[in-house]
């Protein structure tokens, strides 16, 4: 992946009204990336894209893209397109006509139309389908003809809604798939919206988590997963336990009466902190060989693992795990230190 910035959009501001959606968002995308825009319903995501795609103008701020100013800039002189859920194709229109749509209102020449539809379809592994009328085929079919009538105008950006939204389970999983392949063979940016945070996790370069107008995160999947920033996202990406504690210095924190060592540092000696364990990451002992000892109050099957909620001096705690054991037992707990992540007291912003 170059460093190229393809899109840079500065301190944007957009209100409606006296509400305030996106508050001065500081955020760059790069080329051949794929970043998603990740966050509960109302937190600014889909205004963040209708203001890169033209459809929304920020009320304060400027869009750049390759460092030119498009602010003002109308969605259709653009090098933009834009995948929604509801993929807004021409029922009375076949495969081929509803692709070509574009290229034929840019008056290509006819032999030059059919080429590009031709390599778009075979993109989307959908060859052959060009004499299919829209409504024979299936919401994944129909889903892949959108993602095929965005590309065929070469765009340097495709923005995606919530495109896998209405699909079922199964095929969503391998429409996440087959659109981060897609990414990878046309080599251009996509920039994805989405509140599934699986969705966010599978396919992203970089995700940037957003609540209420803010961002609160921007990284790796896996580093977002891993060192989240704040109560916030430890809580929205996946499932988390998040106990008050104590950084008694760098590399050892206690909490629940217990010191633990940790990979965390740069806290003042003795300051409050709040810890964060993911449930997968607390190894279930015999009491005696536990760190913190509990008694289970709930056990759930999941199909994969077990999910338990065991008592620890009141603290509920939620231990994901292929081993059992059942209500009213007593059960030791082991924490290794990397798997505690320490953050700052209270911040849920």
């Amino acid at each position: 992946m170059t460093s190229n910035i393809m899109i840079d959009l500065k301190n944007i501001t957009k209100r409606f009204g006296t509400n305030t959606v996106l508050d001065n968002m500081n955020l760059y995308i790069r080329e051949n990336e794929f970043l998603t825009l990740l966050g509960p319903s109302g937190c600014g995501k889909t205004t963040t894209l209708r203001i890169i795609a033209g459809f929304e103008t920020p009320t304060e701020g400027k869009v750049l893209f390759s460092g030119k100013d498009i602010t003002e800039v109308p969605p259709y002189q653009r090098a933009v397109n834009t995948v929604f859920q509801k993929y807004a194709l021409f029922p009375h229109l076949n495969v081929f006509e509803n692709i070509a749509f574009g290229l034929k209102i840019k008056k290509l020449p006819k032999d030059v139309i059919e080429k590009k539809v031709t390599e778009v379809l075979k993109l989307v592994n959908l060859s052959g389908f060009e004499k299919r009328d829209i409504d024979s085929l299936s919401g994944g079919q129909q889903q892949r003809i959108a993602i095929a009538r965005a590309l065929v105008n070469e765009p340097k950006v495709l923005l995606l809604d919530e495109p896998l939204g209405a699909l079922d389970l199964k095929l969503r999983k391998e429409m996440q798939i087959e659109l981060k392949n897609i990414q990878k063979r046309v080599g251009i940016t996509f920039i994805y919206v989405t509140h599934d945070q699986e969705e966010a996790l599978t396919m992203s370069d970089t995700i940037v988590v957003m609540n209420e107008g803010l961002i609160q995160q921007i990284g790796t999947p896996v580093d977002i997963y891993n060192e989240p920033k704040n109560a916030f996202v430890a809580k929205f990406i996946g499932e988390s336990n998040i106990v008050d504690g104590i950084m008694h210095k760098d590399l050892e924190v206690e909490f629940q009466g217990v010191t633990f060592p940790c990979v965390d540092g740069g806290f003042g000696p003795m300051e409050p902190v709040e810890v964060v364990i993911r449930p997968e990451d607390i190894i279930m002992t015999k009491k005696e060989d536990g760190q913190l000892t509990g008694t289970v109050e709930e056990v759930t099957f999941k199909g994969v693992h077990y999910e338990m909620v065991v008592n620890c001096q009141g603290f509920h705690y939620l231990i994901q795990s292929t081993a059992m054991a059942p209500v009213g037992e007593e059960i030791g707990m082991k924490i290794l230190p990397d798997a505690i992540h320490i953050m700052k007291r209270g911040d849920h912003s």
